[in-house]
């Protein structure tokens, strides 16, 4: 028993090297390509951000959107409740920046999934043909829908998407989440790329794309979980290239909690296994450095046990801060030390988001089923919230 057990963590582990290996090389090949030269006409723009609750640095996200250098755009917010908080300082915003930007409050959710439902409102009353959904917790620098729309000009482009990082935590929570999106998600997102010969989904921070291509890959679907990965598998299926702009957001993750932090991995988890299918059981091979701790002390294991678990984890570490330094993250080597419990967590959203429908997202219980469509959680008849 002992024999098969080892065995088995040591293949988990090699292949966790050779994945963590794989990710190293795909980040290096992305950020030191040189730039491709794009000329854009600077269309105009519109800007959509749905918000719900007021995120941390909420005014400083919202007005750097208002202070683009670039010559014509409107930014347009939505709120499903008009008793939301974030209402006032919206409010404010458009009194700050009237010829820029407009508030929409009150929206009646049109689906399960409030944030493109709101989405739909604005779309309608957007006037440009180029278009561009954020998210509410983004904060941009002044040259951000000049470099997200460039690609655009290429008709063969449908959507540009951006990743994005939290720099400069302020709480153990926060810190793991960027790790896990600066170490983890991206590098993952860019050995996805190579396998499947293109980006074959977006990231819900930013998507750019135009009106009349949102059309063409069935626009936004309001019963769904994880729309933004389904919306860039759409765009894909449809003929048109998915772009990952080398544009990396900062998205402030203030003083999260843990908790805050597991519920929103398991979402994502879940959503991932949703729309990829069999192929979500094969990240196993992603954990090797949780999977080779057990193996120096198991019998007949200890010296090469010793010597796996010490490659895993130094290649670890190096894949680690190779991410680091190249997604410009230096006050993220700070939290190094975090590496293990990232991984730990890691591990334990993959387990958990293998099985099981029930995800939290905004204060909301919602039940996930075939393809990613979602209800409410509803085991007696009526909806639970979280």
């Amino acid at each position: 028993m002992t024999t098969v057990l080892g065995s088995l963590l040591i293949i988990l582990t090699l292949g966790a090297i050779v994945f963590y290996l794989a990710c190293l090389g795909c980040t290096l090949y992305f950020f030191t390509q040189p730039d491709r030269a794009l000329k854009s006409d600077d269309p105009p723009v519109s800007i959509m951000v749905p918000v719900c609750g007021l995120d941390a640095g909420a005014w400083e996200n919202w007005s750097s959107l208002c202070q683009q250098d670039y010559p014509n755009y409107e930014v347009l917010f939505g709120v499903v409740d008009p008793k939301d908080p974030a209402v006032v300082v919206l409010e404010k915003l458009v009194a700050t920046f009237p010829a820029r930007s407009r508030i929409k409050v009150g929206l009646e959710p049109r689906g399960i999934n409030h944030k493109d439902s709101t989405l739909s409102y604005l779309l309608e009353e957007a006037k440009n043909e180029v278009i561009i959904f954020v998210d509410s917790d983004i904060r941009v620098n002044k040259d951000y829908i000049r470099t997200v729309t460039a690609p655009l000009t290429d008709p063969e482009v449908g959507m540009v998407t951006c990743a994005f990082v939290g720099r400069n935590p302020e709480s153990l929570g926060g810190a793991i989440a960027s790790y896990g999106r600066c170490v983890d998600f991206i590098p993952s997102l860019l050995l996805a790329r190579i396998l499947d010969g293109g980006l074959r989904c977006a990231v819900g921070a930013t998507i750019a794309t135009r009106k009349s291509t949102l059309a063409d890959y069935d626009g936004l679907h309001l019963n769904r979980i994880g729309s933004d990965y389904n919306i860039g598998k759409r765009a894909a299926a449809a003929g048109y290239r998915v772009e990952l702009s080398r544009y990396i957001l900062n998205s402030d993750t203030g003083k999260e909690s843990l908790r805050d932090v597991f519920q929103r991995e398991l979402r994502w988890a879940r959503t991932i296994r949703f729309n990829r299918g069999a192929q979500y059981y094969t990240m196993i091979f992603c954990y090797g450095t949780i999977f080779s701790l057990p193996l120096p002390f198991l019998p007949g294991f200890h010296t090469q046990g010793i010597i796996i678990c010490a490659i895993a984890w130094l290649i670890r570490y190096l894949q680690v801060l190779i991410a680091l330094l190249l997604l410009n993250c230096p006050k993220l080597l700070r939290w190094l030390w975090i590496v293990p419990l990232r991984d730990f967590l890691s591990v334990l959203v993959w387990a958990m988001g293998a099985f099981g429908n029930s995800v939290y997202w905004r204060g909301r219980r919602l039940r996930v089923e075939g393809d990613g469509i979602i209800s409410p959680w509803d085991r007696r008849g009526d909806e639970v919230t979280g």
